[in-house]
């Protein structure tokens, strides 16, 4: 058997907390500053994001930073922590790059993180990754989405070509949860109250009047809902799979490190569900 070939070592940036901004009462915005952010490769997508990493409690990690060293050399539980955010915004002049968090009180890692951060701390992380951006061919635009989408969902809002027909659905639980979004777009906030997460955005899909043509969708948040607006999309409304962006963010029931675990086998086995049933 041919030697496997060795893992490129994955790069890791550093940046500093320029500023904080309380957005809503449950969004909290960090812009990320300093030199480790020349030359991001970023802005090709609007759902770009990037892995925020954290020390385990207690634990410190010698400087220089080698990431492929502490996971050689240190027990896995005093491995960095790693939480995915998507980019709200990207500004390679300053540069800043601006990430959204969604706040659950004390709760998590990354959101206590993010209320406590203060000008000047440093932050590491790994990315940006990305796939999506709105096409400029596209006949119209289907955006739905939870809170962990909302930022994604208002970059490509406001990355629309000129004169592009699209309709967002965004579910908050209320309408202090709303935010300003510069975009010509139709917009439509849920409000979530005491529904199960994610029952508004099937029920808004699944009412809307299409418009001709197949849409460029894009599709996240909360697993189990964007499981079932996948099969109306790729089946009922028979939208060609290349041009859907679904994917779960979070799902219920399950922590940040056990979905990642098992997201990719989850994402296949609905994926092969649907695949049969659309060509059945």
């Amino acid at each position: 058997m041919a030697d496997r070939p060795a893992r490129k070592p994955r790069q890791v940036r550093q940046a500093q907390v320029l500023r904080t901004e309380r957005l809503t009462p449950h969004m909290q915005r960090v812009v990320l500053g300093g030199e480790g952010l020349a030359a991001l490769p970023a802005g090709e997508f609007t759902d770009h994001y990037v892995k925020l990493l954290f020390a385990p409690e207690g634990v410190t990690y010698p400087e220089p930073f080698d990431l492929e060293q502490i996971r050689e050399q240190l027990p896995r539980e005093q491995w960095p922590a790693t939480r995915a955010y998507t980019v709200r915004a990207w500004d390679p002049k300053e540069p800043a790059l601006t990430v959204d968090f969604v706040i659950h009180g004390d709760e998590g890692m990354a959101g206590p993180w993010a209320l406590r951060a203060k000008p000047g701390d440093t932050v590491r992380f790994l990315g940006p990754g990305g796939a999506y951006a709105p096409a400029q061919d596209s006949a119209w635009h289907l955006l739905a989405g939870d809170e962990s989408a909302l930022p994604a969902i208002a970059a490509a809002l406001e990355a629309l070509p000129d004169g592009a027909r699209a309709h967002a659905f965004i579910e908050v639980a209320d309408e202090q949860e709303e935010q300003k979004i510069a975009t010509a777009a139709d917009v439509v906030w849920l409000h979530r109250a005491d529904r199960p997460v994610g029952e508004a955005l099937i029920e808004a899909v699944r009412t809307l009047d299409f418009p001709p043509g197949h849409p460029q969708v894009f599709v996240h948040g909360e697993a189990g809902f964007v499981r079932d607006l996948r099969r109306y999309l790729r089946i009922d409304r028979q939208i060609p799979r290349e041009l859907l962006s679904v994917s779960g963010y979070w799902r219920l029931g399950h922590d940040d490190e056990s979905w990642r675990a098992s997201k990719r086998a989850w994402n296949a086995q609905v994926e092969a569900e649907q695949e049969t049933t659309a060509v059945s």
